[in-house]
């Protein structure tokens, strides 16, 4: 098996835990929602059940780009909720995390954004050592 599908398959798994988790501890990511946005709770669920579908979408290979481009999209658009626990220095659940891990935590945002990328695009076919009609 090859890294590319070793790391897609590890990014499905790891989306549809966390899109989970958004249910069965839905009051760890109420925490995490910036005051200034609208019904945090329809926000929590919708982003769960997104990276549920996200995650399942990318192992899917019709679906794989475009569950790719979509995390993308989620990972940008929970960032202000990242810069938000940083800032009011917020536990992640019952886990109390030191501010510098907090702020440090928000450069991993771009490495999630680039491992969605690298997962979601087809690998080019193997080339082969050529055949006879290659000698022509």
């Amino acid at each position: 098996m090859r890294l590319q599908d070793v790391l897609r398959r590890l990014l499905a798994f790891a989306m549809i835990f966390a899109g989970v988790s958004h249910f069965t501890a839905t009051a760890t990511f109420l925490a995490m929602m910036p005051p200034l946005l609208p019904a945090p709770r329809a926000l929590v669920y919708i982003s769960g059940a997104a990276e549920i579908a996200l995650g399942i979408s990318l192992m899917i290979p019709s679906l794989r780009r475009l569950a790719s481009l979509g995390l993308i999209a989620l990972f940008i658009a929970v960032f202000p909720a990242n810069v938000y626990m940083a800032i009011a220095h917020l536990p992640l659940g019952d886990l109390h995390v030191p501010t510098w891990a907090l702020w440090a935590r928000l450069p991993l945002q771009g490495v999630l954004i680039g491992w969605a990328y690298w997962v979601g695009r087809t690998p080019a076919p193997p080339t082969t050592g050529g055949d006879a009609s290659d000698a022509r």
